[in-house]
This record gives structure tokens, sequence and C-alpha cells, in this order.
């Protein structure tokens, strides 16, 4: 998009913008680390094509989360990545530890500072 400025791409290759996100896990609302929320729209979608998908409301939204570390980042575009991102999520809430939540937000804090080639 043309009329992103340079520290705009930046900051969404980093997912800094994503950082007022914070307010709603002081909320309550949402945890650090957990499944990425979807639009509405796209849940519906999502939960009548995978029969899996609802798995990933038994816990809270999370800022960041497996499937994001494992590079299953930004807009679903396609029934193969959303399912990915379900099997990641599932993997999550299966053999969930607090040592996975510190490996989980380790990796982010990487990726913020030295994004993926394939980040956006």
């Amino acid at each position: 998009d043309s009329r992103v400025f340079s520290a705009g791409r930046w900051l969404r290759r980093s997912s800094i913008d994503e950082f007022p996100q914070f307010i709603n896990v002081l909320r309550g609302e949402m945890s650090v680390v957990g499944p990425r929320p979807h639009m509405l729209i796209h849940d519906r979608k999502f939960c009548a094509a995978l029969q899996t998908y609802l798995v990933r409301s038994f816990v809270k939204p999370g800022i960041t989360g497996l499937a994001q570390v494992r590079g299953f980042r930004g807009e679903v575009t396609s029934q193969e990545a959303i399912s990915e991102r379900v099997k990641y999520d599932a993997f999550y809430l299966e053999f969930w530890s607090i040592w996975r939540d510190l490996q989980i937000l380790f990796e982010t804090i990487k990726q913020i500072f030295h994004p993926p080639t394939s980040a956006y």
C-alpha cells in the first residue's frame, strides 16, 4: 500500500502495532499467549468448514500464539492456512504449559526485533 510510510510498515512487520491489545489483557478480555482472535464473520465461516475450529474458544484469545511464531500471521486467505492455524492452536491447548508460554513469548520478542522475511 503506497499510503503506508516506511515506519508504519516496520511497525506492522514487527507486530508492535498490536501493543494496544495489552489494554484488553489488563481488562481480562484477552491473554498474552493463546489463539489469535479472528473477526466474527471469519469465525462463522471457519467453524462451518472445520470441525475442530471451536476448540480455540476454550480459552481467551491471545496477543501471540504458537501458530504466529510458526509463521501463520496476518489475514487468513485459504482453507489450508486456517487448517494449519487450528492444528497449532489445538496442539497448544492440548499440551499447554507455563514453559511453552514462556517459549512462545521469547520467540515473539525475537521476531519483534528480527522479523521473519515472510511477515507481511
